[in-house]
């Protein structure tokens, strides 16, 4: 997912746009990054309000940390992409 995150800017700090339509590149991005964020969101719910990690029972403190940390990379690729498509959405100047 951080992949797709990496080649949407990219691609977007690259060509300029996607599409020719900086709306639908915009709509686009704000999606993607919806979609993007989707699952680790959901853990990161789960882990706070139901005390439930997407980890194997042995797992020790250093793997949990890991997860963690991997989740909140995802998420923070998300906010990038969503943040990229609105400012595509809103400065139609490009």
């Amino acid at each position: 997912m951080i992949l797709i995150a990496c080649l949407y800017i990219g691609l977007l700090d690259l060509l300029k746009t996607l599409t020719g339509n900086p709306v639908l590149d915009g709509t686009i991005g704000v999606l993607l990054g919806l979609y993007i964020c989707l699952h680790p969101a959901a853990n990161l719910v789960d882990m706070i309000c139901f005390r439930r990690i997407a980890v194997p029972p042995p797992a020790s403190r250093r793997s949990i940390l890991g997860w963690l940390s991997l989740n909140l990379a995802v998420l923070l690729a998300a906010w990038l992409v969503i943040v990229s498509g609105t400012i595509r959405f809103i400065n139609r100047s490009h």
